[in-house]
């Protein structure tokens, strides 16, 4: 520990300051990710700043945020000390570095917004089945004497239901329409012509 500490002492001011946002940024992106991952990182920790605006970018995403901020430093220290060797123009280097930074940034922006779109509320209407077609699964007898069961696809899922018709026997593999909701987990369907 002592060789890596006369190591930094060693450095210039830049490459300091480098090092460190890589460390210390990197130890937080990794306390808020177990954090995250264990379930215990409550929204996304948006700061207010008393009230000012904090730029929601909207779907829940600040520009203004402890996360962005860690994402901004990791992605700074990181490239500053990557680059650091190859660009000794040191104003360019933290324009990279800084650009990089803001690249983390911007994509934090993308994969959250992307993971937004994932998200769904769960539930589901059976009475948003009427007037779908759907794919008959188990063959569903006539005049209502039995229960058959069918599938449908709503919202990029796949549903199962009870059914019953009032007409002929539905075959497994036919297509029927649904007419109505009989109870909360089983609808009235008609072949589909």
């Amino acid at each position: 520990m002592q060789a890596y500490w006369e190591m930094f002492q060693d450095m210039d001011a830049w490459m300091q300051v480098f090092w460190g946002c890589a460390v210390i940024g990197s130890l937080i992106f990794i306390v808020q990710m177990v954090l995250t991952l264990i379930g215990m990182d409550s929204s996304d920790m948006d700061v207010d700043f008393d009230g000012a605006d904090t730029m929601d970018l909207g779907g829940g995403i600040s520009l203004f945020s402890i996360k962005n901020f860690v994402n901004f430093i990791v992605g700074f220290g990181w490239a500053g000390v990557c680059f650091g060797s190859a660009i000794t123009n040191k104003w360019l280097l933290t324009l990279i570095a800084t650009l990089v930074g803001v690249a983390f940034v911007l994509m934090f922006f993308f994969i959250k917004k992307q993971t937004k779109k994932l998200e769904h509320n769960g539930a589901f209407d059976i009475a948003d089945c009427v007037g779908k077609t759907v794919d008959v699964y188990l063959r569903i007898p006539a005049a209502q004497s039995g229960k058959g069961k069918v599938q449908v696809s709503l919202n990029g899922s796949v549903h199962e239901f009870d059914a019953m018709t009032e007409g002929d026997t539905l075959a497994s593999g036919q297509k029927a329409k649904v007419l109505s909701v009989v109870d909360g987990s089983t609808v009235l369907v008609a072949s589909h012509h």
